[in-house]
Protein backbone atom coordinates (compact mmCIF):
# COMPACT_ATOMS: atom_id res chain seq x y z
CA UNK A 1 0.00 0.00 0.00
CA UNK A 2 2.59 2.39 0.96
CA UNK A 3 4.37 1.30 -2.16
CA UNK A 4 0.90 2.24 -4.40
CA UNK A 5 1.05 5.75 -2.40
CA UNK A 6 5.34 6.51 -3.28
CA UNK A 7 4.35 5.47 -6.67
CA UNK A 8 1.52 7.86 -7.17
CA UNK A 9 2.95 10.64 -5.96
CA UNK A 10 6.04 10.09 -7.97
CA UNK A 11 4.02 10.34 -11.12
CA UNK A 12 2.04 13.17 -10.06
CA UNK A 13 5.64 15.28 -9.44
CA UNK A 14 6.76 13.83 -12.72
CA UNK A 15 3.79 14.93 -14.75
CA UNK A 16 3.49 18.42 -12.53
CA UNK A 17 7.39 19.26 -14.05
CA UNK A 18 6.86 17.75 -17.09
CA UNK A 19 4.26 20.64 -17.79
CA UNK A 20 6.30 23.37 -16.45
CA UNK A 21 9.18 22.60 -18.65
CA UNK A 22 6.92 22.50 -21.46
CA UNK A 23 6.21 26.18 -20.41
CA UNK A 24 9.28 27.01 -19.84
CA UNK A 25 10.55 25.80 -23.34
CA UNK A 26 7.86 27.74 -25.36
CA UNK A 27 8.32 30.75 -23.74
CA UNK A 28 10.60 33.21 -25.75
CA UNK A 29 14.48 33.70 -24.44
CA UNK A 30 17.19 34.77 -25.60
CA UNK A 31 20.20 32.32 -26.64
CA UNK A 32 23.40 32.49 -27.90
CA UNK A 33 21.85 31.24 -31.31
CA UNK A 34 19.26 34.31 -31.39
CA UNK A 35 21.57 36.71 -30.64
CA UNK A 36 24.22 35.56 -33.13
CA UNK A 37 21.62 36.12 -35.92
CA UNK A 38 20.62 39.83 -34.49
CA UNK A 39 24.60 40.54 -34.55
CA UNK A 40 25.25 38.81 -38.01
CA UNK A 41 22.16 40.93 -39.29
CA UNK A 42 23.57 44.35 -37.46
CA UNK A 43 26.98 43.31 -39.87
CA UNK A 44 24.74 42.67 -42.85
CA UNK A 45 23.01 45.96 -43.02
CA UNK A 46 26.78 47.72 -41.79
CA UNK A 47 28.45 46.28 -44.64
CA UNK A 48 25.76 47.30 -47.39
CA UNK A 49 26.89 50.73 -46.03
CA UNK A 50 30.86 49.94 -45.72
CA UNK A 51 30.44 50.95 -42.08
CA UNK A 52 32.55 48.85 -39.49
CA UNK A 53 30.88 48.27 -36.63
CA UNK A 54 30.65 46.32 -32.99
CA UNK A 55 27.57 44.78 -32.00
CA UNK A 56 26.98 43.45 -27.92
CA UNK A 57 23.90 41.47 -27.53
CA UNK A 58 22.79 41.12 -23.55
CA UNK A 59 19.99 38.72 -21.84
CA UNK A 60 16.87 40.28 -20.35
CA UNK A 61 19.20 40.29 -16.85
CA UNK A 62 22.01 42.86 -18.42
CA UNK A 63 24.21 39.70 -19.25
CA UNK A 64 26.17 39.18 -22.12
CA UNK A 65 25.19 36.52 -24.16
CA UNK A 66 27.54 37.51 -27.66
CA UNK A 67 29.75 40.55 -28.80
CA UNK A 68 31.22 40.90 -32.31
CA UNK A 69 33.48 43.46 -33.74
CA UNK A 70 33.64 43.61 -37.46
CA UNK A 71 37.39 43.86 -38.96
CA UNK A 72 38.70 47.88 -38.86
CA UNK A 73 35.99 48.85 -36.28
CA UNK A 74 37.37 51.08 -33.82
CA UNK A 75 38.78 49.67 -30.83
CA UNK A 76 36.11 51.67 -28.28
CA UNK A 77 33.68 51.04 -30.41
CA UNK A 78 33.10 47.61 -28.33
CA UNK A 79 33.07 49.21 -24.98
CA UNK A 80 30.31 51.61 -26.31
CA UNK A 81 28.08 48.78 -28.00
CA UNK A 82 28.41 46.97 -24.78
CA UNK A 83 27.36 50.25 -22.77
CA UNK A 84 24.50 50.84 -25.24
CA UNK A 85 23.25 47.28 -24.83
CA UNK A 86 23.86 47.24 -20.99
CA UNK A 87 21.62 50.48 -20.72
CA UNK A 88 19.02 49.67 -23.38
CA UNK A 89 18.45 46.57 -21.00
CA UNK A 90 18.57 48.12 -17.58
CA UNK A 91 15.90 50.60 -18.82
CA UNK A 92 14.13 48.39 -21.21
CA UNK A 93 13.76 51.09 -23.60
CA UNK A 94 16.45 52.53 -26.80
CA UNK A 95 19.13 54.51 -25.98
CA UNK A 96 18.02 57.58 -28.24
CA UNK A 97 15.02 57.63 -25.58
CA UNK A 98 17.73 57.83 -23.07
CA UNK A 99 19.10 60.97 -25.24
CA UNK A 100 16.17 63.29 -25.72
CA UNK A 101 15.63 62.93 -21.83
CA UNK A 102 19.10 63.91 -21.06
CA UNK A 103 19.22 66.36 -24.03
CA UNK A 104 15.76 67.02 -25.31
CA UNK A 105 14.71 66.71 -28.91
CA UNK A 106 15.67 70.01 -29.88
CA UNK A 107 19.03 69.06 -27.75
CA UNK A 108 18.59 72.33 -25.08
CA UNK A 109 17.98 70.01 -22.78
CA UNK A 110 15.53 67.55 -21.60
CA UNK A 111 14.01 66.72 -18.65
CA UNK A 112 16.68 64.22 -17.07
CA UNK A 113 20.04 66.20 -18.24
CA UNK A 114 21.95 64.68 -15.13
CA UNK A 115 21.91 60.78 -17.00
CA UNK A 116 24.49 61.63 -19.21
CA UNK A 117 26.72 62.28 -16.42
CA UNK A 118 25.93 59.24 -14.64
CA UNK A 119 29.41 56.67 -14.96
CA UNK A 120 28.92 53.92 -16.70
CA UNK A 121 25.71 55.34 -18.69
CA UNK A 122 25.53 55.82 -21.85
CA UNK A 123 23.08 57.83 -23.85
CA UNK A 124 23.70 57.59 -27.63
CA UNK A 125 21.59 56.00 -30.05
CA UNK A 126 22.08 52.64 -31.00
CA UNK A 127 20.90 50.66 -28.26
CA UNK A 128 17.33 48.37 -28.63
CA UNK A 129 15.44 46.64 -26.46
CA UNK A 130 14.52 42.72 -27.52
CA UNK A 131 10.78 41.81 -27.61
CA UNK A 132 8.54 39.31 -28.11
CA UNK A 133 5.08 40.79 -27.99
CA UNK A 134 5.26 42.05 -24.18
CA UNK A 135 8.57 39.60 -23.04
CA UNK A 136 11.41 41.87 -22.94
CA UNK A 137 14.16 39.42 -23.63
CA UNK A 138 17.92 41.59 -23.43
CA UNK A 139 19.11 44.41 -25.57
CA UNK A 140 21.67 45.03 -28.87
CA UNK A 141 24.19 47.61 -28.96
CA UNK A 142 25.83 48.58 -31.69
CA UNK A 143 28.56 51.26 -32.25
CA UNK A 144 30.88 52.29 -34.81
CA UNK A 145 29.17 55.07 -37.16
CA UNK A 146 26.87 57.66 -36.51
CA UNK A 147 24.33 57.16 -33.63
CA UNK A 148 21.60 57.08 -36.50
CA UNK A 149 23.45 54.58 -38.69
CA UNK A 150 24.05 52.10 -35.20
CA UNK A 151 20.46 52.02 -34.43
CA UNK A 152 19.89 51.46 -38.00
CA UNK A 153 22.06 48.35 -37.84
CA UNK A 154 20.33 47.10 -34.21
CA UNK A 155 17.17 47.78 -36.13
CA UNK A 156 18.42 45.34 -39.12
CA UNK A 157 20.01 43.13 -36.33
CA UNK A 158 16.30 43.03 -34.85
CA UNK A 159 14.57 42.90 -38.43
CA UNK A 160 17.00 39.59 -38.85
CA UNK A 161 15.12 37.17 -36.57
CA UNK A 162 12.20 35.57 -37.42
CA UNK A 163 10.25 36.15 -34.10
CA UNK A 164 7.66 38.87 -33.92
CA UNK A 165 10.08 41.38 -32.42
CA UNK A 166 8.95 44.74 -31.39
Amino acid sequence: MHFKKLATSLAIIGATLSVEAGALESQPAMNLDTAKKIADGCQVEASKHGWKMSVSVVDEGANPIYFQRADGAYIGSGEIANLKALNSAKMQMPTSMLDEFAFGKDKKGGPAPGLAHIPGFITIAGGLPIKAGNKFLGAVGVSGGMPHEDEACAQAGLNALKLPLK
